[in-house]
């Protein structure tokens, strides 16, 4: 599926360990993986990930419990939501897409 916001990069979603990622993908070159903040999605990058797109194979994910992304429970001391399970999602995710190298 494409993306309607996002002009020639196609959406999907990958099961990682502790969550369901949805993101988008466009343009080809080295993989860069483009992380957005709290309390936005994927779609903060829609002006400038069309031109990285000329250069790199951005990969624009929404974090686990933003946007389209599965929202597991928090567990105790909301250790689900904590950076560091976060950050392996975004790796399993780009190891899933073939890049076990990207930039960031």
């Amino acid at each position: 599926m494409t993306s309607e916001f996002l002009p020639g990069f196609a959406t999907q979603e990958i099961e990682t360990t502790g969550a369901r990622i949805h993101l988008a993908t466009g343009g080809s070159g080295p993989p860069l993986l483009m992380l957005h903040g709290h309390p936005q999605t994927h779609l903060t990058w829609h002006k400038i990930a069309p031109h990285l797109a000329e250069h790199f194979t951005v990969v624009l994910p929404d974090l686990r419990g933003y946007g389209d992304s599965s929202k597991p429970e928090g567990g105790p001391r909301h250790v689900n939501y904590s950076k560091r399970e976060m950050a392996a999602d975004q790796i399993e995710v780009m190891r899933a897409l073939g890049f076990p190298r990207f930039d960031l």
